[in-house]
């Protein structure tokens, strides 16, 4: 059995774990490029996602709980907004159950440090196979979506939490 768990936003990552906690693949947030009045934009691509889910078939999924942040724009913010929608659309079509965790708890739990660069070096700790999947400063989604990998392994299947 797998899980898949999710950095959100244009450069998160997505992450596939066994229920185990062993790291079986991570690959960045699939987007595609729109054009948006006269800008190009990237946006997650719903298509992509469900494709790159699908042939994992995990058993549920996982996704960083957010909200806005400080200081972001409201296209910003829109457009961040929209991408977890669209995450939370993909679990939706793909019948797959989302459960959804705070960085504050999952970085607590995995005993991470706030900062995106304690992200990447505690995720090389928790899987040195994979180091160099996050040896570069654009990786700290990557590393995310593993740590909450890490923090959804311990706690358990969904079936369980529910079961209790």
């Amino acid at each position: 059995m797998t899980i898949a768990t999710i950095d959100p936003g244009n450069s998160g990552a997505v992450a596939i774990l066994s229920n185990a906690g062993d790291l079986i693949e991570i690959f960045d947030m699939p987007t595609v490029a729109v054009t948006v009045g006269k800008k190009q934009r990237n946006v997650v691509s719903a298509p992509l996602l469900a494709t790159m889910l699908r042939a994992h078939d995990p058993a549920e999924i996982w996704l960083e709980k957010v909200s806005t942040r400080p200081g972001e724009g409201a296209v910003g913010a829109f457009a961040f907004g929209r991408g977890v929608g669209v995450i939370e659309g993909v679990a939706a079509a793909l019948g797959k159950p989302l459960s959804t965790v705070t960085p504050a708890v999952w970085k607590k739990a995995t005993g991470c440090p706030a900062d995106k660069g304690g992200a990447r070096a505690r995720a090389m700790q928790l899987f040195p196979t994979a180091a160099d999947q996050f040896k570069r400063v654009k990786d700290d989604g990557r590393a995310e979506a593993a740590l909450i990998g890490v923090y959804a392994c311990r706690l358990g299947s969904q079936s369980l939490r529910t079961a209790l």
